[in-house]
C-alpha cells in the first residue's frame, strides 16, 4: 500500500498519537468530532493537515484510518451522509482500529466491497504509552492479501500485526483481550486494595506480584495504584488513558458476544457488573484503572 497520503478520522486519546506517528512516512489529513484537535495536530507536526469534515480527510487519501468510540460512531462515519465511503476512491483502503460489535464491521466491509475499497477491522492494544510510542499490537481481520497490502501502515503504528481471519475477526480478538484485561485490572486492585488496608504497601506488594505467578500488564506496566510505575495513569488521577466507560462498552459488546454462542462469562459478568456501578458512580470518564480508587472509597 502506497503510503503518500491518509485520511484519519478520530484523533482521541490513542488516535492522536497514532495519527502522529503515521505523519513521520505519509501525510495526513486529519479530523475529529472536537474540530479544535485536527488543527492542534497540524500545528505539532509539518505533515499533518486538519480537515474540515470525514469526507474531507477521506478525498484523495491512499487510505483512511478510523479510531471511534462505538458502533454508532463507526456507521456514522463511514455509512452516513458524508462519510468515508462516499468520499473514498475505488481501489482505496478503510483501516478501522475501533473497538466495535464484529457484526458492525462485517455490515461496513460489505458496503465498502460494495465500491470495490478494501476494509480490515484491526482494533489496537498495548494503549496510549504504545499509541504514542508505535509499538501496538493490531489485531487485523480481513483477507490475507488486503492485511498484507496494509502492512505498511500498519506498521508505521504499531510493533506487532496479527491476521486473526476474515473481517470482524480482529473484533473478536480484541473483545477476548479486553475480557481478560478488565478481570486482571480488577484483580490487581482488589489485592492491591486487600494488602495496604492489612499494612503491605501497592509498591511492596507489587514487588512480589510482578515477579511472581500474578504478573500481569495490570501490575507491571500499568499498576492501578498512584506511584507504583510511571506510565499509569493512577499518577494523573486516573486522566487520560482507557475510560471506564469504553471498558464497560466493550465489556457489554463480549457479553453480547458469548450470548449467541452459548459462551459462560461468569467473570467477565461481574467486570461488567463492576464497571457498571463504577461509571455510575462518577468515574466513567476516568481512566479503567480508577477500579482501585473506586474500592479504596467504597
Amino acid at each position: 500500500m502506497a503510503l503518500r497520503k491518509i485520511g484519519f478520522v478520530g484523533l482521541g486519546n490513542m488516535g492522536y498519537g497514532m495519527a502522529r506517528n503515521v505523519a513521520r512516512t505519509a501525510l495526513v489529513s486529519a479530523f475529529d468530532g472536537d474540530v479544535a484537535i485536527g488543527p492542534k495536530l497540524a500545528a505539532e507536526v509539518g505533515q499533518v493537515e486538519a480537515a474540515a469534515d470525514v469526507a474531507g480527510a477521506a478525498r484523495g487519501a491512499d487510505a483512511v484510518v478510523t479510531s471511534l468510540p462505538s458502533n454508532d460512531a463507526v456507521r456514522a462515519v463511514y455509512l452516513g451522509p458524508g462519510g468515508v465511503l462516499e468520499a473514498l476512491a475505488a481501489g482505496s483502503a478503510c483501516v478501522d482500529t475501533s473497538t466495535v460489535d464484529p457484526a458492525v464491521s462485517r455490515e461496513v466491509a460489505a458496503a465498502a466491497a460494495a465500491k470495490n475499497i478494501t476494509f480490515l477491522d484491526a482494533p489496537v492494544s498495548g494503549g496510549v504509552p504504545a499509541a504514542d510510542a508505535g509499538t501496538l499490537t493490531f489485531m487485523v481481520g480481513g483477507d490475507a492479501a488486503d492485511v498484507d497490502a496494509a502492512r505498511p501502515l500498519l506498521e508505521s503504528m504499531g510493533a506487532r500485526v496479527i491476521h486473526c481471519g476474515g473481517v470482524g475477526a480482529g473484533g473478536v480478538a480484541k473483545l477476548c483481550n479486553n475480557l481478560v484485561l478488565a478481570i486482571s485490572m480488577l484483580g490487581v486492585s482488589e489485592a492491591t486494595n486487600l494488602g495496604d488496608r492489612l499494612g503491605v504497601s501497592p509498591a511492596a506488594l507489587n514487588e512480589v506480584l510482578s515477579t511472581s505467578t500474578a504478573r500481569c500488564w495490570s501490575c507491571d506496566t500499568y499498576h492501578p495504584a498512584p506511584g507504583v510505575t510511571e506510565a499509569s495513569p493512577a499518577n494523573r488521577d486516573y486522566a487520560g488513558g482507557f475510560a471506564a466507560k469504553l471498558m464497560r462498552k466493550d465489556l457489554g459488546l463480549a457479553a453480547g458476544a458469548a450470548a449467541p454462542v452459548a459462551a459462560e462469562i461468569p467473570l467477565g459478568s461481574a467486570a461488567l457488573a463492576f464497571y457498571d456501578a463504577l461509571c455510575e458512580g462518577g468515574y466513567a470518564d476516568k481512566d479503567f484503572s480508577v477500579a482501585f480508587k473506586y474500592l479504596r472509597e467504597k
